[in-house]
Order: structure tokens, then C-alpha cells, then sequence
């Protein structure tokens, strides 16, 4: 199993786009992709432009796959100038 959790801060003016598109990508992910595990999007409902993304991959592979998919490139190249700020981290199951 490989997890990614990713915290996003986006620009006020583009929040509700960027809901918009982080939850077709989510969709898509879980939709098309066989090592998409679980893709969640959350945020607080007091600060729109705050998001929290869950994703668990069977492996790094499938992470890999899901960063080459044609839906996260067209999302990654429409959202990605509404970003103020990322942070991003992996992990690896370490009980199982």
C-alpha cells in the first residue's frame, strides 16, 4: 500500500474551480484507475479554500500511474496556478 496525503491552499477567487476540478480528478481516479484504492477530497466548511486529499495506491506504481493519467495532467495544467500553497507526503504501510 502507498499513501499520499496532500494539503492545498488556493487562491480565494479560484476556490470553488478548483472544489470543482479536484473532485473530477478524484472521481477519475477512482473511476479508471485499478490501483486507485481510495481518493478522498475534505475541507473545512468555514474556509473554502482549504483542501485535504487522502489517496491510497496498491504501490508506488500505481501512484506513479495516477501522476501520468491524462485526467491528473489536464487538472494539474488547469488548477495548478490557482495554488498558493502544497504540501505533500508519502507514505508506505508499515503494518499490515
Amino acid at each position: 500500500m502507498y499513501a499520499v496525503t496532500v494539503e492545498f491552499v488556493v487562491r480565494p477567487d479560484e476556490a470553488a474551480r478548483f472544489r470543482e476540478a479536484i473532485v473530477a480528478n478524484a472521481r477519475a481516479s477512482r473511476d479508471t484507475e485499478p490501483g486507485c484504492r481510495q481518493f478522498d477530497v475534505c475541507g473545512p466548511a468555514d474556509d473554502p479554500a482549504a483542501i485535504f486529499l487522502s489517496e491510497v495506491y496498491a504501490d508506488r506504481a500505481a501512484f506513479d500511474a495516477h501522476l501520468a493519467s491524462p485526467h491528473f495532467r489536464a487538472f494539474d495544467a488547469t488548477a495548478g496556478s490557482w495554488v498558493v500553497r502544497k504540501t505533500a507526503r508519502a507514505y508506505q504501510r508499515i503494518d499490515s
